[in-house]
C-alpha cells in the first residue's frame, strides 16, 4: 500500500553542464497529474519526464522541479523579418497621422513575436541522459516515502476495521437477545410479523460484515487500492446508518454510533491512499 504524499530528490554535478537537481513532491489527487517547473530550454522534456513518473506513480499530484546551475540552455532570437514589417508599418502610421515621436528599440522588442527564446538542441541532447538517471533516483526516493506512509496508514485502518468487527459481533449477540425478549411480550402473530419487519437488522449486520471482510482483504493487496477502499467505506457507512436507524435497543444504537465514527475516520484516511 502506498500513500499519495511523499518527497524525493536527487542532485549531481555533471560536467560540463553544471549541477542538476531533481525534486519530486506528491500530494493527494483523484488521478495522476504531473506539474512541471523546468528551466527554459528543457520544456520539450516534459513528455519524457511525465512518462517516467507514470511508470512508478499511478495516482497523486506530482510536482517536478528541475534546477540546473552552470549552463545556458537557451538563447535569445530576434525575428528580423517580422521586426522589419513592424518598422515599416509604424513609419507609415507616423507619416499618415503626422506623429513626430521616435520609434524606440525598447518598444520594438516588446511587440508580439519579435523576441523569443530558442531551446538549445545540443543542451537538450547532453542533459537528458543525465537527467533521466537523476529522475529515476528521485522517483525511487519518492516511492519509498509513499510506501512508508502507506504502511502507517494501513496499520491505522486495520485497527479501525477491527474495532468495527468487534462492535458488529457485539451487536449480533445483543440483537438475538433483544428480539427474543421482545417477541415474548407479543402474542398476536400479525403484530409479531410487523415487529420483525420493522426491527429486524439481520440483513444490515450481514452486509456490513461482508463489507468489513472485503475491506480487510483489499488492505492485503498491492497496487492502487485507494478508490476501491473509498467505495467499500461508503457502502459500510450506508449499512451502518440503516442499522442505527432501525435499532430498537440503546446498546445496539451506541455500538452503531461507534462503528460510524470508525468509518468516518477510515474515509478520511483512504483519501490519502494511491
Amino acid at each position: 500500500m502506498k500513500s499519495m504524499t511523499g518527497f524525493g530528490s536527487m542532485e549531481a554535478a555533471v560536467a560540463p553542464i553544471g549541477k542538476i537537481c531533481v525534486e519530486l513532491r506528491s500530494t493527494n489527487h483523484k488521478f495522476l497529474e504531473t506539474v512541471f517547473h523546468l528551466p527554459e530550454g528543457l520544456l520539450s522534456l516534459e513528455d519524457k519526464i511525465k512518462r517516467g513518473v507514470a511508470s512508478k506513480i499511478k495516482r497523486g499530484r506530482v510536482v517536478c522541479v528541475v534546477t540546473i546551475v552552470g549552463t545556458h540552455l537557451s538563447s535569445g532570437f530576434i525575428n528580423q523579418p517580422l521586426l522589419g514589417n513592424y518598422v515599416r508599418m509604424l513609419k507609415k502610421i507616423k507619416k499618415q497621422l503626422r506623429i513626430n515621436d521616435e520609434i524606440s528599440i525598447n518598444t520594438l522588442m516588446h511587440l508580439p513575436g519579435v523576441l523569443s527564446v530558442r531551446e538549445s538542441k545540443m543542451s537538450y541532447l547532453r542533459i537528458w541522459p543525465k537527467l533521466r538517471i537523476l529522475l529515476n533516483a528521485a522517483l525511487v526516493e519518492l516511492v519509498k516515502a509513499r510506501q512508508k506512509e502507506g504502511k502507517a496508514i494501513g496499520g491505522y485502518l486495520r485497527k479501525r476495521v477491527e474495532i468495527q468487527n468487534q462492535s458488529l459481533e457485539a451487536i449480533k449477540a445483543r440483537f438475538k437477545k433483544v428480539i427474543k425478549e421482545k417477541l415474548q411480550l407479543i402474542n398476536i402473530d400479525e403484530e409479531r410479523a410487523s415487529f420483525l419487519k420493522d426491527a429486524d437488522i439481520t440483513e444490515e449486520i450481514e452486509r456490513l460484515g461482508f463489507h468489513i471482510k472485503n475491506f480487510k482483504n483489499k488492505l492485503a493487496k498491492s497496487g492502487p487500492i485507494g478508490k476501491e477502499l473509498d467505495f467499500i467505506a461508503q457502502e459500510m457507512q450506508r449499512e451502518a446508518n440503516t442499522l442505527g436507524a432501525k435499532s430498537i435497543d440503546t446498546k445496539i444504537s451506541a455500538r452503531a454510533i461507534l462503528i460510524k465514527s470508525q468509518i468516518e475516520k477510515i474515509r478520511e484516511q483512504v483519501q490519502n491512499i494511491e
